[in-house]
C-alpha cells in the first residue's frame, strides 16, 4: 500500500482515510475496530498519535469518547487530496449515487482523476439530486465535489446538439466511466462529431 509507505501503519491509515473522507462524522472506538476490522489496541494508539498531531479532537457523549476531524489542521487540504487521489472514494460513491436513483451513465472528471476542471462527476439519470447533495456534504465535505446531474432526455438533446460541455467531458482523456448504458447512442454522436 502505497499510503503505509509514506505512513509507516496500516491502522493510521485507514483512520486518516475514515476521518478525511468523512469529516462531518464522529466515531467512538469499538464503532472504528468494527468499520476498520482493526485491533483496538493499535486503533487507540493511533487515534492518540492523531490526536497529539492535533489532526483529530474528542468529546464526551453518553459517557463514550468519541473522535472528529479537526477542522483547523494545517495540513487537513493537503492530506485530504493525497488521499482523494490515492485511496479513490469511487467505489463507495458509485455504490451510493446508484441508490439514488436510475442511473444511464456516470462520469468522472476532475478531481478524481487528478484533473482540473469544471464538473468532477457528472451523472445523467432519474436520481435523486437532493439526496446525492446531502450524501456529498456528509461523507466528502472535504473534497468539495462538484457535480452535474442531467436527465437521459436533456443529455441526448444536448449531445445531439453538440453541446462543448457534454462533447469536452466525454472526449476528455482525462476521465473515468463506471456506468454507461447509453455506450452505442454516445459513440454514434461522437463519431458524427469528428
Amino acid at each position: 500500500m502505497l499510503l503505509k509507505s509514506f505512513f509507516g501503519s496500516r491502522t493510521r491509515v485507514k483512520l486518516m482515510g475514515l476521518f478525511l473522507m468523512h469529516p462531518k462524522s464522529e466515531f467512538f472506538i469499538r464503532e472504528i475496530t468494527r468499520k476498520l476490522s482493526e485491533q483496538i489496541n493499535s486503533v487507540r494508539r493511533e487515534l492518540n498519535n492523531l490526536k497529539k498531531v492535533g489532526m483529530l479532537r474528542t468529546s464526551s457523549k453518553n459517557r463514550k469518547k468519541y473522535y472528529y476531524i479537526n477542522p483547523n489542521f494545517a495540513l487537513l487540504e493537503e492530506f485530504k487530496n493525497i488521499f482523494v487521489k490515492v485511496a479513490n472514494p469511487q467505489d463507495e460513491l458509485i455504490k451510493a449515487v446508484s441508490g439514488l436513483g436510475k442511473i444511464d451513465f456516470l462520469l468522472f472528471s476532475g478531481q478524481f482523476v487528478g484533473a482540473k476542471g469544471d464538473v468532477d462527476m457528472l451523472v445523467v439519470g432519474d436520481i435523486d439530486k437532493d439526496g446525492l447533495r446531502k450524501y456529498l456534504d456528509d461523507e466528502l465535505a472535504a473534497a468539495k465535489i462538484k457535480f452535474t446531474v442531467m436527465s437521459r432526455a436533456d443529455f441526448l438533446y444536448r449531445l445531439d446538439c453538440k453541446d462543448k460541455f457534454v462533447l469536452d467531458l466525454l472526449g476528455s482523456s482525462e476521465k473515468s466511466v463506471p456506468i454507461n448504458n447509453l455506450k452505442k447512442y454516445i459513440e454514434v454522436r461522437m463519431k458524427a462529431r469528428n
